[in-house]
């Protein structure tokens, strides 16, 4: 992961960060497109919905159980407490560009001239946040929650995808190299290892969340 995390194991942070950079890459390939119109594959992409609703759970998460708890605990740090101040201020700004994306997706008028400047905003700004993050106030969380807020930032997050662990675990893995798999599938109760293995990740392929099977690139 290129740092050393003392007290929180961050695997699913990079993880999560790692599929979201995933998807910007593929919107893009999307909207670069010349052959169909964009708006028609994105809307109707399984794809789309996904990225969006993992997101907007990934940075709820964030905004519910880690920036609270830990600018109460860093008071009276104000450098640290800008570091905070601007993770949701790039949530805010982050956040409604999926609004603005799906307004563009729906106008049939000017939609196409706007979508590809809000992808590529979208795709800005979340890669700067994103490393933004990981470069800074990920060490700021190692060094400040205790095991127990980090521990619920885990349980909010993975409560939200309780009714979708089907679907979003192969999304959350999907293009992972092999050795990255197989170290990651290793770390999980073996009964949600082999429902991964012997069902989520076959019907999950067979979603074609991009339309891939049916469309040339």
């Amino acid at each position: 992961m290129g740092q050393e995390f003392k007290n929180h194991d961050m695997t699913m942070m990079f993880t999560i960060h790692n599929a979201l950079r995933r998807e910007l890459e593929r919107i893009a390939r999307i909207t670069a497109r010349v052959d169909d119109d964009p708006r028609h594959v994105l809307s109707c992409a399984v794809g789309w919905e996904l990225f969006k609703n993992n997101l907007t759970i990934h940075h709820t998460s964030e905004d519910l159980t880690l920036w609270p708890v830990m600018q109460q605990a860093l008071a009276d740090r104000p450098d640290d407490l800008a570091l905070l101040d601007a993770m949701e201020s790039e949530h805010a700004v982050i956040d409604p560009l999926l609004v603005d994306i799906d307004a563009a997706l729906a106008d049939r008028e000017g939609g196409l001239e706007r979508l590809t400047g809000l992808t590529d905003t979208l795709n800005t700004l979340l890669r700067n946040h994103l490393l933004h993050e990981e470069r800074e106030a990920l060490t700021l969380m190692d060094t400040t929650l205790t095991n127990e807020q980090w521990a619920a930032f885990g349980k909010e997050q993975s409560g939200r995808h309780t009714d979708d662990i089907p679907t979003y675990l192969p999304w959350l893995l999907d293009g992972m190299n092999s050795d990255q798999l197989n170290q990651f599938l290793d770390n999980m109760p073996p009964p949600m290892r082999t429902a991964y293995e012997g069902e989520w990740r076959i019907a999950y392929d067979d979603l074609d969340i991009w339309n891939t099977h049916s469309k040339t690139h």
